[in-house]
């Protein structure tokens, strides 16, 4: 693959902090990709992760369904978003961006941002909608507008749909491995980094397929328990940053360091749904499990994947495994489904077995690992996409 389509850095002329948006392609003249804000983030953060975004637009690609890919993009901004000026300087970047994003950006919530609050500041900046630009692809707007805000309003036993579909893929992702390797639900330990909405909806889907969550680890350090954790209880009582209240805590319940999700009760399953770039080639050490599924985008560095590779660690890439989220906008927008949560787990855990089931079964033909299987997946598919819609680059 080339270069990106388009790659600027904005500067906010109030704090002085850096912004950025990176188009890797456009499909049907239009991309997709969400908008994350962290302290630190970076150009070539962004550009990593809207090239990931054309691979899972590319990956969910189904001649038979109305949901037709678009191109990859993504935004970032650097800033804390706990910081005080955070809002106004996200309303300040969906300004500078308005044009793009009328046009050819559809975004919405990443890694430090929640829907509520990109569609809050989208509305302050002058934007009818974060995704308006595809709206023009949709065959009813009105209809379509309707099916997917309905969707946004269902709850779950106290979390919104939208917060869930991204975190049964993951788990999903999981079953499927474990389906594979012959390995048994009961008795699979997994740790969790993150418990926010990826984190937390994932620990919430495995504990209910009878694995056990063993740790989870938020920002103030990892809380672990060899017999078990009591997800639900620890999705209550935790805050919108995914901090849990430790007041809620068992006896048996123990805290640990930050670091210490990597091996804490000899977890067979290590799912990264925080930061990118948390597993580098010294902390890697630490890892004894067999299997890491990327619920973050890009949180294993290539050179610690290459070690943990030749030590037979799995891992399940990021493109794959974390695609439930982007594709169910879309699945819903474009009317492949409604606006029910029966249907909306039931044809994502479809998808996404479909997918890890290919995925796997390529890489073990063909010798490879299994990011690089998706990546010869994406390869396969990219020029009929290209063909069939138009493809910009």
């Amino acid at each position: 693959m080339t270069a990106p389509l388009m790659s600027l850095t904005w500067t906010d002329h109030v704090t002085g902090r850096e912004g950025f948006l990176v188009v890797d392609r456009l499909v049907r003249g239009v991309s997709s990709g969400g908008l994350r804000m962290r302290d630190g983030c970076r150009l070539e953060e962004v550009t990593g992760l809207a090239r990931g975004m054309t691979m899972k637009e590319a990956l969910h690609y189904n001649p038979e369904g109305r949901y037709i890919p678009l191109g990859g993009a993504k935004g970032g901004i650097d800033c804390d978003p706990q910081d005080p000026g955070a809002y106004g300087l996200l309303v300040r970047y969906l300004r500078a961006m308005r044009p793009y994003i009328e046009n050819f950006w559809t975004t919405g919530e990443d890694l430090g941002l929640t829907q509520d609050l990109v569609d809050r500041a989208a509305e302050e900046a002058g934007l009818v909608s974060s995704i308006q630009a595809v709206y023009p692809l949709l065959d009813d707007e009105t209809a379509a507008r309707q099916r997917l805000a309905d969707a946004f309003a269902l709850d779950v036993d106290g979390i919104g749909l939208d917060e869930l579909v991204g975190g049964c893929g993951v788990a999903e992702s999981v079953l499927a491995a474990l389906d594979r390797a012959g390995v048994p639900y009961a008795g699979t330990r997994v740790a969790v980094q993150g418990l926010g909405t990826m984190g937390g909806a994932t620990a919430r889907f495995l504990a209910q397929a009878g694995l056990a969550v063993v740790a989870v680890a938020d920002i103030k350090g990892t809380i672990a328990n060899p017999e078990g954790l009591d997800v639900e209880a620890l999705l209550a009582a935790r805050d919108a940053y995914g901090t849990v209240d430790r007041s809620a805590l068992r006896p048996a319940d123990r805290e640990l360091p930050g670091d210490a999700w990597l091996s804490a009760a000899d977890a067979e399953v290590l799912v990264p749904a925080a930061v990118s770039y948390a597993i580098d080639t010294v902390n890697q050490r630490e890892i004894t499990a067999r299997w890491i599924v990327e619920a973050a985008n890009m949180p294993v560095l290539p050179e610690a994947e290459q070690l943990l590779a030749a030590r037979g660690v799995i891992v399940l890439p990021d493109v794959v495994v974390n695609s439930g989220t982007n594709a169910w906008w879309w699945w819903t927008l474009f009317g492949d489904i409604g606006a029910d949560a029966d249907e909306a787990f039931a044809y994502t855990r479809r998808s996404m077995r479909a997918l890890i089931d290919q995925m796997l079964a390529r890489a073990e033909a063909e010798g490879m690992t299994p990011r690089a299987a998706a990546h010869a997946i994406v390869a396969d598919r990219l020029p009929v996409i290209a063909e069939r819609f138009g493809w910009y680059s």
